[in-house]
């Protein structure tokens, strides 16, 4: 029983690996934000429009290529010498999912093989001993595989900064064969682009480590298969040079190491995020819950679903129904929780078991206290209000017009960042909020928008950030409201 209670949860959660841009798209049938959610109201499905993770990248490096596979090549010949050439290239990649992704990519470089260097003179005049050279310039479109996100068994919310790739494409290739004797040096082959002979293929992998959230160092070997018996510049496919070894296509490694700078304004890219991590920790909880084992370190004191490690309010009344940070719902915003509230969709006073005085009456004027209007939490550098807080702002809406009071608008940030930046994009926040409220129908009068960056945190112990788990960073990057 308890086998088959974990394949249909993980039947229910492999779709989501298709949501690959929601961070936090979760498996469950309940309406409501569950324990998965980090406590944010910002479960959606999945649209180009919501995507939170950067999917392009332009990555650049530079290498060795080796002739292995050739009647002349780079590596220990005639003389034992090894003989180095170069190479370049420049790509501009797009993920598709955390695992898949799509290069196109030009390569420049150039090949040396034989018995000598040309740039030197000729050893001696043995006719047979030659040495050659061979400039390339080639266009292919790769696939990339990310085996760390593909393979990888993920059974704790930790971050990794090492992961690999594995390339493999086809392109257009074309070069010029030089071939270098005691008589002196001579163009042997010429291939020009998108000629019909010209295509070639290549493969290899990649080891990247992620440097920061722009930036990746990538180490990479790639077998580049050109499907060409004159690439070596050995001259014409009848040439004594030539019949040398039976191969029909010479080929050759290319070690390269670059940089890949991935461009967008979200705060990591798609490639570096493994949506199968909340799959794989909630079917451990639900394994361990069917085998009757202690799930929670500190307990569950409330008895609400939300271990106390990360319950923010852990005195919650049995039956209320609770966000995934533990908190009690309520929906309307009137302070009173959902379990309790006879009007869960109208904002009423407390006396009145949260529902209106009158039908159609407004309530009175607000009390001159500090009034909270949770949930509304922002991403990491944004102040792009989410999909999944509207709703609280359009019962703001109506909780303000209600009212004879005036609000303050109030930005915050986590403490990422400097001061400066923090602070104005605090306000930013705060203008944003402000903006929509008025747009949505409130008198701009009643309302004043304020920043205060990172000056007051909801938790004052996430300074700095990296000293919490994100739940509590984000709920530090939000947007509240006090009466005046």
């Amino acid at each position: 029983m308890k086998l088959s209670l974990a394949i249909v949860a993980l039947a229910l959660a492999v779709p989501t690996v298709s949501y690959a841009q929601d961070s936090i798209a979760v498996v469950s049938t309940d309406e409501y934000p569950n324990t998965f959610s980090s406590g944010s109201a910002n479960v959606s499905p999945f649209t180009q429009k919501s995507k939170r993770f950067n999917d392009w990248a332009v990555s650049f490096g530079a290498g060795v290529p080796l002739l292995q596979s050739g009647d002349l090549t780079s590596i220990k010949n005639g003389n034992g010498k090894n003989l180095f050439g170069y190479s370049a290239y420049v790509s501009v990649d797009k993920a598709i999912t955390h695992a898949f992704g799509i290069n196109l990519q030009y390569d420049r470089g150039e090949t040396r093989q034989g018995w000598f260097n040309t740039k030197d003179p000729a050893p001696s005049a043995n006719l047979n001993e030659v040495g050659a050279r061979t400039q390339y310039d080639a266009i292919s479109l790769l696939g990339d595989i990310n085996f760390s996100n593909l393979l990888r068994r993920v059974d704790n919310k930790s971050t990794y900064r090492w992961a690999l790739h594995g390339y493999a494409g086809i392109g257009t290739i074309a070069y010029r064969a030089y071939q270098k004797d005691a008589n002196g040096q001579r163009l042997m082959t010429e291939i020009k682009p998108f000629k019909f002979g010209s295509f070639f293929g290549q493969a290899g992998a990649g080891l990247k480590f992620k440097v920061n959230r722009r930036l990746d160092i990538e180490g990479r070997l790639m077998y580049v298969y050109t499907g060409d018996d004159e690439f070596d510049g050995g001259g014409a496919q009848y040439s004594a040079i030539n019949q040398r070894e039976e191969q029909v296509s010479d080929n050759f490694f290319n070690a390269t190491i670059g940089l890949s700078l991935k461009l967008g304004k979200h705060e990591s890219h798609l490639m570096w995020h493994d949506p199968l991590q909340e799959i794989y920790y909630k079917l451990d909880v639900l394994a361990n819950k069917n085998q009757d084992i202690e799930v929670c370190k500190k307990g569950d004191a409330d008895n609400d679903g939300v271990c106390d490690d990360w319950d923010r309010q852990l005195d919650t009344p049995a039956g209320a129904r609770v966000d995934g940070a533990g908190v009690a719902l309520d929906a309307d915003l009137d302070g009173v929780i959902d379990l309790y509230d006879k009007c869960v969709t109208v904002p009423g006073p407390v006396e009145n078991q949260g529902c209106p005085l009158t039908p159609t009456a407004p309530v009175g004027p607000i009390d001159e206290t500090v009034t909270n209007m949770e949930g509304i939490e922002f991403d990491l550098n944004s102040d792009r209000i989410l999909p999944n807080n509207t709703p609280i702002l359009n019962n703001a809406v109506n909780y303000i017009n209600s009212s004879n009071g005036t609000y303050t608008v109030i930005g915050a940030t986590d403490t990422r960042a400097s001061d400066e930046y923090n602070q104005k994009l605090s306000e930013r926040r705060a203008n944003s909020v402000k903006n929509y409220l008025i747009k949505n129908g409130v008198d701009s009068s009643k309302l004043n928008a304020v920043g205060r960056g990172e000056k007051d945190l909801k938790y004052p112990e996430c300074d700095p950030a990296t000293k919490c788990p994100e739940w509590k960073n984000r709920a530090n990057r939000r947007v509240y409201f006090e009466a005046k």
